[in-house]
């Protein structure tokens, strides 16, 4: 939002420069984003002086050039070479002097010292083209006699200069959409600080009195209260639409705005001044002389002032004559009521529309402008009236209108003001310091609200309708806490921390932070993407169900119009994204919610029935496990690496791990390869190698593996297991080998879990190095080398004993897989 330093200061009287100012407002909540330079002409005529031609005779090497000098109020003229044919002696000319900027479009170029046919030239004498101020190129500007020369240009012409803020309005400052509203904070901001400076003046707004005799007139009718509860009318007559005077036009150029004419122009510098968005219709199109604000069905056509058509929804609030529509109400105008140059009658219009149901139908039509952007924070009803009248005043004075009606204020409701009681010791508890009351009382007051004091410990706070995220007590305290200053309250030598009590309670919380500092120590990075995403993810995807997506009723964008179903699709654009950027060494981990919609439940069921959360725990590597160095080179981070870090996981936080049932599934739609973990018949893991089809949808050509944990049912699990400590061995542990021919189809984990529950306890830890399958064994089978570590709490094992539990083993091995020793 661009706010003009001039436009302030001609509603406050102070002192501060632009620089000061932006760092009072920008302290004040009001962040200024930037700051630029306005001109009525551009680069300010600087350099540029009133001169006189004191001599002009014919080039001698040229026909159609002239040497002059002039007088630029210097010590001695300027000798200048001229191509004008209007030029002569004793006129009254603008000269550019040497290293003056001229710009031409988005062209400038300096004016140098110069030869032109073998003669000197000092500078220029300018056409009004060349320096801004007109479009002839004729022939060079000629001016009055009285010019005086030397006088500079910019002062001659009253050239203005103004300088910008570009403030960076937040959502909730529905207060600050004005200069008003600006001036109003800096007002408080400076005489907090002490800073000289007279209060908030605010324009003229007398109250109108309609020509008599007058049959002409406009009715009003609102049918849709909720989302118009205040519509405010005049009507005019006599109007001649026409150029804005120049200061209106400099006014509205300097934040950007373009002058049209001068009713038009009009409503705008009331919106920019006031924060109340106007709109002018011409009278003599409005049908049957009635203005109704109403719904109209869903997909009627409708021509905005630009002449495009959009199609309606039944939500879209509309202003409308007696057989059609005219305006999309807060939001844009119609090609077929605007104000033109043979409008004669004006009726003009100032409303206070429901913020969410403009923001929904400038969302949806895609219209964003500088109204929309103003009723979708919430404008002031109480000043609709105040506003038309300082219209009015203007409408009168620019266009030579008259009124013809009283003021049309349909306000069947009024909107009473918040009322909120506001204890010191909250402000003080807040703050972190005790503020005086007679300043919490004075920040108030500055800001436009109302006190009244309810006792020596509070404060009775009536909160104008300006500021309609001003609710509760809290927010009176951000008020007063900007303007007291963030940078007054001091920083404590001694900060101190409690651990809230939940997050010490909270055993899903520890285990987040157990897996976190694990997985970081390993090289792994953490990730946090936005819960929402596209709805096209869970449509494109058939392992997700489109159905169960939970969508929002008014999203931000496209990119983000639902609520996620996985994790997995964040974390893809977070390797995409950092693929694109030569970063394809990868390990990413993410602690996240998951949201599906309960399909078998109905709109009108509870909101915990109907929409299901799930927080959800994900591993994700591809690339490499590091660069490769002089002794060492990088290994592939694969299928087995991932398994590694989730068996780690596992055994890091005491998960019961004997428990667990590692299946080996057939490829799906989301995995090429992929292993789950089960307990029972609960997945609490599953691990693999992402579908060529899914990482296609990000641009990825690389395997990218991944590994979804059932959070809750690990957080449940873990909870449930008591671990029990025991002394370290002191006598020494034994190795044996086994080599055991099996079927094809059985796997380590079914050989392992035989050994655990055949074994005794003596069996401490068994494990794979070495699988054959080849011409050394019969076709259908394959060879697994395993090892056993044998261990007694309290002595060493005798050969006898190891020899029992190994026999054991054996015809463990061969009764349940059909085993044979190699």
């Amino acid at each position: 939002m661009k706010i003009s330093y001039k436009w302030l200061k001609d509603l406050l009287k102070f002192d501060v420069s632009p620089e000061e100012a932006s760092a009072y407002l920008t302290n004040c909540g009001l962040e200024v984003e930037g700051m630029e330079l306005f001109e009525t002409v551009r680069g300010g005529l600087r350099g540029l002086v009133i001169g006189e031609v004191l001599t002009c005779e014919e080039h001698p090497n040229s026909d159609h050039l002239h040497v002059t000098t002039v007088n630029v109020g210097a010590e001695e003229p300027l000798h200048i070479v001229c191509g004008a044919p209007n030029v002569a002696a004793g006129q009254k000319v603008v000269v550019a002097t040497i290293g003056t900027t001229l710009y031409q479009g988005d062209e400038s170029f300096v004016i140098k010292k110069s030869k032109l046919r073998g003669e000197p030239s000092e500078g220029m004498i300018c056409a009004e083209d060349e320096i801004g101020l007109g479009t002839s190129h004729d022939g060079i500007m000629v001016l009055p006699e009285e010019a005086v020369p030397g006088t500079p240009a910019a002062q001659y012409f009253h050239i203005e200069s103004d300088t910008i803020f570009e403030i960076g309005l937040t959502p909730n400052r529905c207060d600050a959409i004005s200069h008003v509203g600006v001036a109003r904070d800096l007002y408080a901001a400076l005489m907090q600080d002490n800073r000289p400076c007279s209060p908030l003046i605010l324009p003229n707004a007398p109250m109108v009195k309609p020509i008599a005799n007058v049959t002409f007139r406009v009715d009003i009718a609102v049918e849709n209260t909720r989302d118009c509860p205040r519509y405010t009318g005049l009507l005019f007559d006599n109007v001649k639409v026409g150029p804005s005077p120049e200061w209106l036009q400099t006014k509205l150029k300097s934040v950007g705005i373009r002058p049209i004419n001068n009713v038009v122009d009009i409503t705008q510098f009331i919106m920019l001044e006031l924060g109340q968005p106007m709109h002018a219709f011409d009278a003599d199109k409005i049908k049957g002389n009635k203005v109704i604000v109403k719904n109209l069905p869903e997909g009627t056509p409708f021509v905005t002032l630009d002449g495009n058509e959009v199609k309606l929804h039944s939500e879209d609030l509309m202003i409308c004559n007696a057989e059609e529509g005219m305006c999309i109400a807060g939001v844009y105008g119609g090609l077929h009521s605007g104000i033109t140059e043979n409008t004669t009658r004006l009726f003009l219009e100032s409303a206070y529309f429901n913020p969410v149901s403009i923001r929904k139908t400038a969302k949806r039509h895609g219209l964003k402008t500088d109204a929309s952007f103003r009723y979708e924070r919430g404008c002031d009803p109480s000043i609709t009236v105040y506003a038309i009248l300082r219209a009015a005043e203007l409408v009168m004075e620019l266009t030579g209108a008259s009124p013809i009606s009283e003021v049309m204020d349909y306000y069947p409701k009024k909107i009473d003001p918040a009322q909120i009681t506001l204890f010191y010791e909250d402000v003080n508890k807040v703050a972190g310091k005790v503020i005086d009351k007679q300043t919490v009382s004075k920040i108030l007051l500055m800001l436009g609200m109302e006190v009244h004091t309810s006792g020596e410990d509070q404060l009775m706070v009536t909160v104008p309708l300006n500021k309609a995220d001003v609710t509760r007590p809290i927010d009176l305290i951000e008020e007063i806490l900007r303007i007291y200053g963030y940078n007054n309250i001091e920083i404590p030598d001694i900060l101190t921390y409690r651990l809230s009590n939940k997050a010490a309670q909270d055993s899903a919380y520890q285990l987040q932070v157990a897996i976190s500092n694990y997985l970081s120590d390993n090289g792994f990075y953490e990730v946090m993407n936005n819960s929402l995403t596209k709805a096209e993810y869970a449509e494109k995807c058939d392992f997700l169900r489109a159905e169960e997506t939970v969508r929002l009723l008014n999203p931000l964008s496209t990119e983000l119009n639902a609520m996620r179903q996985t994790l997995l699709f964040g974390v893809l654009e977070n390797v995409e994204r950092n693929v694109n950027n030569r970063q394809a060494n990868l390990r990413l981990f993410e602690f996240g919610k998951i949201y599906k919609l309960n399909t078998e439940t109905n709109k009108g069921d509870d909101v915990v029935t109907r929409y299901q959360e799930e927080p959800h725990f994900v591993l994700c590597v591809t690339g490499k496990d590091s660069e490769d160095t002089w002794n060492r080179k990088a290994q592939d981070l694969d299928l087995f690496y991932l398994r590694n870090m989730v068996d780690n996981v596992l055994e890091k936080i005491n998960f019961p791990t004997n428990r667990l049932q590692r299946l080996v599934d057939t490829p799906s739609r989301m995995f090429a390869d992929h292993l789950s973990y089960m307990v029972g018949e609960e997945e609490i893991v599953t691990i693999g190698l992402l579908n060529a089809s899914v990482l296609k949808a990000f641009g990825l050509k690389i395997p990218v593996y991944y590994a979804e944990f059932n959070y809750p049912a690990l957080v449940r699990m873990v909870e449930d297991r008591k671990v029990n400590y025991q002394p370290i061995a002191t006598h020494p542990a034994v190795r044996r080998d086994l080599a055991l021919v099996v079927n094809r189809e059985v796997t380590y984990e079914m050989l392992e879990s035989i050994g655990y529950k055949y074994g005794s306890k003596l069996v401490k830890r068994i494990s794979l190095f070495d699988v054959y399958e080849g011409d050394k064994v019969e076709a259908g089978k394959k060879s697994y080398a395993l090892s056993f570590v044998l261990q007694h709490a309290d002595k060493t094992l005798t050969d006898e004993e190891i020899n029992k539990v190994m026999s054991k083993l054996v015809s463990a091995y061969e009764r349940e897989v059909g085993a044979k020793l190699r």
